[in-house]
């Protein structure tokens, strides 16, 4: 039951984003380990910054 409880709250916080910090560090150590990674701070801003800048609208 227990393993059940942690697989779903897995996939909530993969579909609401709140692990993309922690999927972005283990993509950044398996591909790009000779770059410094973005800080948790940083990380968000660009994160925030990609997703809200342009136009977003159907007309």
């Amino acid at each position: 039951m227990l393993s059940k409880i942690k697989a779903f709250w897995r996939g909530v916080r993969h579909l609401s984003g709140d692990d993309a910090y922690e999927r972005y560090l283990r993509h950044h150590v398996a591909h790009h380990q000779a770059d410094i990674a973005l800080s948790k701070a940083a990380f968000f801003k660009q994160w925030q910054d990609e997703k809200w800048n342009g136009i977003k609208r159907c007309c």
